[in-house]
C-alpha cells in the first residue's frame, strides 16, 4: 500500500460520478466512485464500481466499505487508513481490495472529504484499476514516441478537418511551426497545394470509415515556395469502442523524387507513344504535301499548339536542293500548317502555298544552313523579331501568346529540304532538350518520307513524260470516221502504267485503231509500251491484216524480255466498204453501237497475251453502218475490286446506248458512269463513229472490156480530177493509173475496179483477182517490158499492195497541191 495526502490544489476536481478517466481528451479508463458516511457505510455505488469490483449497487449500498472490500474490520492497517481518511484530509494511493468473485484487484484511490447534510462528514472515493492505467500510460507513451520521433509526417484532425495534433516531422515538411497549424484547416495553412482535393478525400473517410491509402497531393509549401513537391498520404477515421467519431488521422510521406521520376518516366513513355503513333501515321503515301500534313497531325495538340512545315522550292519540283550560301537569302513555301485552337497565329505565318524569303542573317536561315535545331525556350518580342521573316509578323505572334519556340530542319541524305516549326501558347511548359530530341526524331522520319516522295515525284514525272511522249500527240482526221479518245493515268497506284492507244492512217483512206495494255507498272512497263506501239504502227502501215500485226507483235514482246506480257486489240476500218477487221491478243471485247442505240459486245477470238510466243491469232470482220459506233478500251475502265468484269462491260454498253450525244459527250458519260472514285489502273479508250462519205471525194470505175481498159481508165481519171479541181495532177495520175491497170491485165488477167480517193492525199487503187503482189525487178535496156512498177515507184509519193479475200489491191498515192486537201 502506498499513497499520499493532498488537498484541492492537486487537481481541478474529481471526475464526475460514473465517468471514466480521460487521458489527452479521450475516454480510456473506467473510474469507479463511491460515497461513504464517516463510519464507512456506503451511500452511493457507481456503475463503473459495479463493473470494476463485481458488487452490484444493491449489494454495496448499506454495507460497510471495509467489510465489503477486505472481508475484515479488525485489520490494523485498514483501521489506521480509515482514521486518516476521515480526519478531513484527502488521500490518494494504491490499495488492494477484494473482488466479488474473490480475487484481489489493485486499485488506485483518490478520496475527497465533503460536508454532508447537517454538517456531517462524508467521503467521496474514486478508484481505477492500476493495470489499466499502466497500459494506457504505456500506449500514450508509445503514441507520443511515434508522434515525436517518427520521420513520417503525422496529423490528427477533428471532424471539421482542423488540425488537433501533428508531429514535428510534418511541421518541418510544411515549413510551418506546430502551433501555427492547430485549430486551422489545411487550406489556411498550405494555400499552395491542392487542399480542396485533400479535404474532399478526408470527408469521404469521415463519412464512410473506409481508409484511403497513397492519396497523392502536390503543390508548393511555405518551407519550399519555389519548387513543386509531391506527397503520398494515408487517411483513417478515429473512433472509440462505441463508434463515436473524433476525427481523421493521416500519415504523410514526401515522394517528390519518386513523383519526378514517375513524371519523367511518364513523359518518356508519352514520347515513345508519340513516336510509335507518328511512325504509323507519317509517310503512309508518296504524296509530299500529305506527308507534311501527317507530321502536323502527329504533334498538334499533343506536342505543340501550333506547327508548320515549309520546304525549299527545288524540293517541290522534285530536284535536289543545293547548299544554302552564306550570303544569300532562302525561299521556302508553306506546305502544311496546323493549330490546336483558333489562336490568331495564322496572321504571323504563311498560309499553305505562300512563299517567304528569309535574309541570310535571320535565325531561321542560319538554322537551315547548319542543319541543327533552333530552340528558344522563352520567347519575348525581341526573340520573336529574330525568328520571323518580316517585322509585321511580330505583333500577331506576341498577341497570340507565343512563349516557347522550336524549329528543326528537315534533313534527309545529307540535304536540308526545309524546316518545321513548333510553337507553344496555351501549353505552359517551355520546350526542353527532351522535346528537341523528340522533335528531331519525328522530323527525321518526316524528312525521309518527304525525300522519298520527292524522288518518287521525279521518277513519276519522268515516267509520265516518257509515257505521254509515246502516246499519239495528234489524231489525224480520217475521212468517213469521227474519232474521240481518253487517256487517264491511275489515280491510286504510285507508278505509271503501260496502257496505250493509237490511230494509224493507212492507204486508201483506211485507219487502224489499236489499244494495248502492258502488264505491270513503272518505267519498264512504259518503255515496253513504247516499243510495242512503235512496232504496231509500223506493221499496220505495211498493210498487214490485224491478225498478222498481232503475230509480229507477239514475236516482238517475246524478244523484249522475260515476263513482259501485254494484251492488245487491233481493228482496221475501211471507210469505202464500211467494214471492220479486228483481232485480239487476250484483250477485252470491243463494244459496238448501232444507229438505233442497240449496243453489243463483239465476240472476237480472244487469243493469248502478247509475249506468250508461238500463238496463232484470228480476226473477224463485220460491217459498221453509217452512224454506228465502235469502242475499244483497256481493263482499267471496267474492272473494279469486288465487281465482276462483265458487269463493268455491261455498264459500258448501257452508257453508250444513250441517245442524242456527241462522241465527246459519250466519252465523258462513260467516265462519269464507270470512274466514280478513282481507278487502280490506267485507262485508255477510243471511240469511232461512222460518218457519210462526201460524194466529191471518191470515184469508182468498173474495169471490164479487155485491152482497151487502160485508155478508159486514163480518161476517167482525167475527167474526175478535173471535176475535183485537181487538173494539175492529171498527167501523173493518168500515167500511174495506166501502169496499174496494165499490170493487172498482165499478171492477173482480171482487173476488177479502179477507185480514186481524195483525203489527205490522192489515192489511185486498182483491184484485181490475182494473188501475186507486184515486185520491183531489175531490167536491161534491151528488155521490152518490166518497167511499169519501176515507173510507178518513181512517180508516186508512196505505193503498195494488200491482199483481199478475192484478190489484191495495188495502190499509189500522189501529194495534193497546197490548199486542196
Amino acid at each position: 500500500m502506498h499513497g499520499h495526502e493532498w488537498d484541492e490544489t492537486d487537481a481541478a476536481g474529481p471526475a464526475p460520478g460514473g465517468a471514466s478517466v480521460r487521458l489527452d481528451g479521450h475516454r480510456l479508463v473506467p473510474l469507479a466512485t463511491a460515497l461513504l458516511q464517516e463510519d464507512g457505510l456506503i451511500l452511493h455505488w457507481s456503475e463503473d464500481a459495479e463493473a470494476l469490483l463485481g458488487f452490484s449497487s444493491e449489494e454495496a449500498v448499506g454495507s460497510y466499505a471495509a467489510q465489503l472490500l477486505t472481508g475484515r474490520t479488525d485489520r490494523p492497517e485498514v483501521l489506521a487508513l480509515f482514521e486518516r481518511i476521515m480526519s478531513g484530509k484527502g488521500w490518494s494511493g494504491v490499495f488492494p481490495v477484494r473482488h466479488r468473485d474473490g480475487h484481489v484487484v489493485e486499485l488506485e484511490f483518490r478520496t475527497y472529504p465533503i460536508a454532508g447534510p447537517g454538517g456531517t462528514l462524508l467521503l467521496l472515493a474514486t478508484a481505477s484499476d492500476t493495470q489499466a492505467l499502466h497500459r494506457v500510460e504505456a500506449d500514450l507513451a508509445v503514441l507520443d514516441g511515434i508522434f515525436g520521433q517518427s520521420p513520417i509526417g503525422m496529423a490528427v484532425y477533428d471532424t471539421d478537418l482542423r488540425y488537433v495534433r501533428l508531429n514535428l516531422a510534418l511541421a518541418r515538411m510544411n515549413g510551418v511551426p506546430v502551433e501555427d497549424h492547430l485549430g486551422r484547416r489545411i487550406s489556411g495553412v498550405l494555400p499552395g497545394i491542392n487542399s480542396a482535393e485533400i479535404e474532399q478525400t478526408m470527408r469521404q473517410v469521415l463519412t464512410t470509415g473506409r481508409p484511403v491509402v497513397d492519396a497523392r497531393s502536390h503543390g508548393r509549401v511555405p518551407g519550399d515556395p519555389r519548387r513543386d513537391r509531391a506527397w503520398s498520404a494515408s487517411y483513417f477515421r478515429l473512433e472509440d469502442s462505441t463508434g463515436r467519431v473524433f476525427g481523421v488521422c493521416s500519415s504523410i510521406i514526401d515522394v517528390t523524387e519518386r513523383f519526378q521520376a514517375e513524371a519523367r518516366a511518364a513523359r518518356a513513355q508519352e514520347r515513345l507513344t508519340t513516336i510509335a503513333e507518328a511512325t504509323a501515321r507519317i509517310g503512309t503515301t508518296l504524296d509530299l504535301q500529305r506527308t507534311a500534313e501527317e507530321l502536323i497531325e502527329a504533334v498538334v495538340p499533343r506536342f505543340a499548339d501550333f506547327a508548320t512545315v515549309d520546304l525549299l522550292e527545288p524540293v517541290l519540283r522534285g530536284a535536289e536542293p543545293a547548299a544554302i550560301p552564306e550570303d544569300r537569302s532562302v525561299q521556302l513555301r508553306a506546305v502544311a500548317v496546323g493549330e490546336s485552337y483558333e489562336s490568331g497565329l495564322v496572321h504571323a505565318v504563311d498560309t499553305v502555298g505562300d512563299v517567304s524569303e528569309y535574309a541570310p542573317d535571320r535565325s531561321y536561315t542560319q538554322c537551315l544552313r547548319s542543319g541543327r535545331p533552333l530552340l528558344r525556350a522563352q520567347v519575348d518580342e525581341d526573340v520573336l523579331r529574330g525568328l520571323v521573316a518580316t517585322e509585321e509578323r511580330v505583333a500577331p505572334g506576341i498577341g497570340a501568346g507565343i512563349h516557347s519556340y522550336l524549329m528543326v530542319p528537315l534533313t534527309a541524305r545529307g540535304m536540308v529540304l526545309g524546316g518545321s516549326e513548333f510553337i507553344r501558347m496555351r501549353n505552359p511548359e517551355p520546350f526542353t532538350d527532351a522535346d528537341v530530341a523528340l522533335a528531331e526524331e519525328l522530323v527525321a522520319r518526316t524528312a525521309i518520307a518527304i525525300d522519298n516522295a520527292r524522288l518518287y515525284r521525279r521518277e513519276r514525272e519522268t515516267a509520265l513524260t516518257l509515257q505521254r511522249s509515246l502516246l499519239p500527240q495528234e489524231i489525224h482526221r480520217t475521212l468517213g470516221l469521227e474519232i474521240a479518245y481518253r487517256y487517264l493515268p491511275s489515280s491510286m497506284t504510285s507508278e505509271v502504267g503501260g496502257d496505250w492507244f493509237d490511230v494509224v492512217p493507212l492507204s486508201c483512206g483506211r485507219v487502224a485503231l489499236v489499244v494495248g495494255d502492258v502488264m505491270g507498272h513503272g518505267i519498264r512497263a512504259a518503255a515496253t509500251m513504247g516499243q510495242l506501239r512503235t512496232v504496231a504502227r509500223t506493221l499496220a502501215t505495211l498493210d498487214m491484216p490485224p491478225e498478222q500485226v498481232l503475230t509480229r507483235l507477239d514475236e516482238t514482246a517475246s524478244g523484249i524480255g522475260e515476263g513482259q506480257f501485254a494484251t492488245c486489240i487491233c481493228a482496221v476500218y475501211d471507210p469505202l466498204e464500211r467494214t471492220v477487221q479486228v483481232a485480239s491478243a487476250g484483250h477485252l471485247p470491243p463494244v459496238s453501237v448501232a444507229p438505233d442505240g442497240t449496243a453489243r459486245r463483239i465476240d472476237v477470238p480472244p487469243g493469248a497475251p502478247l509475249g506468250v510466243g508461238g500463238v496463232a491469232f484470228e480476226s473477224i470482220g463485220f460491217t459498221l453502218p453509217e452512224g454506228g459506233l465502235l469502242a475499244l478500251y483497256t481493263d482499267g475502265l471496267v474492272e473494279r475490286r469486288g465487281q465482276d468484269l462483265d458487269d463493268g462491260i455491261d455498264l459500258l454498253a448501257r452508257t453508250l446506248s444513250g441517245p442524242g450525244r456527241t462522241l465527246e459527250e459519250n466519252c465523258d458519260a462513260v467516265l462519269g458512269a464507270l470512274v466514280t472514285d478513282g481507278t487502280d489502273d490506267d485507262i485508255a479508250m477510243i471511240m469511232a463513229r461512222v460518218l457519210p462519205l462526201p460524194s466529191d471525194r471518191i470515184a469508182t470505175l468498173s474495169l471490164t472490156g479487155g485491152g482497151r481498159l487502160p485508155g478508159t481508165a486514163r480518161r476517167f481519171t482525167r475527167a474526175t480530177l478535173d471535176g475535183w479541181g485537181l487538173s494539175a495532177l492529171s498527167d501523173y495520175a493518168e500515167l500511174l493509173v495506166s501502169e496499174l491497170v496494165t499490170n493487172a491485165l498482165l499478171y492477173s488477167d482480171t482487173p476488177r475496179r479502179l477507185r480514186l480517193f481524195r483525203d489527205r492525199v490522192l489515192t489511185l487503187e486498182v483491184a484485181d483477182s490475182g494473188g501475186q503482189t507486184p515486185q520491183l525487178r531489175p531490167f536491161a535496156e534491151q528488155d521490152e517490158g518490166g518497167r511499169g512498177m519501176f515507173l510507178v515507184n518513181e512517180l508516186a509519193q508512196r505505193w503498195g499492195s494488200r491482199l483481199t479475200r478475192d484478190g489484191k489491191v495495188v495502190w499509189a498515192e500522189l501529194e495534193l497541191p497546197f490548199g486542196t486537201g
